[in-house]
């Protein structure tokens, strides 16, 4: 069973969060929707408190969340995914229609992206936890691969006290070493969604460009596409007020 933050009460809004993420980066967000929704924060499969197996696909993780709605009795849900949330929230919504009200989608399109998380991962991998490195430490050897702050922030979120005097992450990086070109796959070609859908791109963000929104509409035929200007991929962390705005007007 897929690990969950639930607050609120209302009509069921579930959130995905993206790749290498987890249930504490919307936090701040979910609270704002609970004053609306009963928010389902999940942790996706090898993330955050859930689950971690050798199995990792978008069909998995659009399963587990699907028979996470059962297990809760949830019907007639609206739903926002990030990056690798967006995509399985687009396969959940197409694969169980019956399932899923409104859609919301942030900075991911239906098309195939081709890896480019190198030096991400290679930063990860780079850190020894047997040597019991502190939180500096561990922060110091990323850096050499990951320039960003923004995005040493990030994973640094992921970090946990295992036991005293010993970190860890809270993902399942050996899968996601061996398993990482599933991030890229495409929805399949077949996969309609026929309700009301929101894509949010970030303007600073090269995810979703003005020659997909072609491919958005086969897919996605009552959908439309907005743009938060001087944001990036975190565009809901970068502008939290705007994303929200945007979603609950849809949303309502």
């Amino acid at each position: 069973m897929l690990f969950a933050k639930i607050e609120g009460s209302g009509k069921p809004l579930l959130i995905l969060h993206g790749f290498l993420g987890m249930s504490d980066n919307w936090k701040t967000l979910g609270t704002q929707f609970a004053t609306d929704f009963q928010v389902h924060i999940l942790d996706l499969r090898n993330h955050g408190r859930s689950i971690h197996t050798e199995e990792f696909s978008y069909e998995i993780m659009a399963q587990d969340v699907y028979e996470y709605c059962q297990a809760h009795k949830l019907e007639n849900i609206n739903i926002i995914g990030h990056s690798m949330g967006g995509k399985v929230a687009m396969l959940l919504a197409t694969t169980h229609p019956e399932l899923v009200d409104k859609l919301i989608v942030a900075d991911i399109g239906p098309k195939f992206y081709p890896q480019h998380h190198q030096d991400i991962l290679a930063g990860l991998n780079a850190v020894d936890f047997s040597i019991k490195p502190s939180r500096g430490d561990v922060e110091e050897i990323m850096e050499k691969y990951i320039p960003d702050f923004g995005t040493r922030q990030f994973l640094m979120k992921n970090l946990f006290w295992q036991e005293p005097g010993q970190l860890a992450f809270r993902f399942n990086l050996a899968v996601f070493n061996h398993k990482i070109d599933e991030i890229g796959i495409p929805l399949p070609e077949n996969a309609i969604f026929e309700k009301s859908t929101l894509f949010i791109r970030g303007g600073n963000s090269k995810y979703i460009l003005d020659s997909d929104f072609e491919n958005i509409k086969q897919h996605f035929p009552v959908s439309i596409i907005e743009t938060i200007a001087n944001a990036g991929h975190w565009l809901h962390a970068e502008n939290p007020a705007e994303f929200y705005q945007k979603a609950t007007s849809f949303l309502k």
